[in-house]
């Protein structure tokens, strides 16, 4: 691809073509992934090429709720690629040599149209220029992890693009949250309900009940421990009285 500078030229629109993935891309996506992580500020694969690109002929033709993966061609040859579920971005993928040139955006660009409600993707917190590329794209940052929850071990930001209406997609992740609040809640009383007959105190444990806030910390650091302590105080109480009853 020609340079400028050291730096890629734009490609012209005319040059550039999007078109859904077929089986017999598989291949071609995978070389551009493995290329793309390479180049990129993240951690080392867990996965062998060749799993890799098992995996991703899989995903062609996956058929899950959603599922859509789509290729950027220049002059006929596949230079990224873009991977989508219901409500989430899966890849986004360009070949070092063509990032810069606008390929990632007409990419991102096409993703948005496709899902005009928004959609949620994860990003290694290391990997400083796609999370640049996203926030300079109108996504915003969620939340954080240790990296517990993916293969590498890293940690990740989960950020979003709040579609068309942002308070309607918002307020539906917390509504999400919501939902497993509530499920951890039923469990946290049913617990304590089962804990109590074994009990020989029925006095509370204040410097457990701070241990406990310090360890949600570490989880929901934005929060505090002062915070979480009174969140915690309640819930117990709340769970005390329920299991009384």
């Amino acid at each position: 691809m020609p340079t400028e500078g050291g730096a890629a030229v734009p490609v012209p629109e005319s040059e550039l073509v999007l078109r859904p993935a077929e089986p017999d891309d598989a291949d071609a996506l995978a070389l551009i992934h493995v290329l793309a992580r390479r180049a990129a500020p993240m951690p080392d694969p867990v996965h062998p090429d060749d799993d890799v690109r098992r995996w991703l002929r899989e995903r062609v033709v996956e058929d899950a709720p959603g599922a859509e993966t789509w290729v950027a061609e220049v002059e006929g040859s596949p230079v990224g690629y873009a991977r989508t579920t219901a409500g989430w971005l899966d890849d986004l993928y360009v070949q070092p040599a063509h990032q810069g040139a606008g390929v990632g955006g007409a990419l991102l660009d096409l993703v948005m149209a496709r899902q005009p409600g928004g959609f949620c993707l994860w990003v290694f917190e290391g990997n400083r220029p796609a999370r640049d590329f996203y926030a300079h794209r109108g996504l915003v940052e969620l939340e954080r992890t240790d990296g517990s929850g993916n293969e590498e071990g890293e940690p990740d930001v989960r950020l979003a693009w709040p579609g068309q209406d942002p308070v309607t997609f918002l307020r539906g992740l917390v509504d999400d949250v919501d939902a497993q609040l509530g499920d951890l809640l039923a469990r946290r009383a049913a617990l304590t309900r089962a804990i109590q007959p074994l009990k020989t105190s029925t006095h509370r444990d204040p410097a457990r009940e701070r241990a406990v806030a310090e360890h949600l910390a570490t989880r929901a650091p934005a929060l505090g421990v002062d915070r979480l302590e009174r969140i915690i105080r309640v819930v117990i109480e709340e769970s005390l009285d329920a299991a009384t009853r």
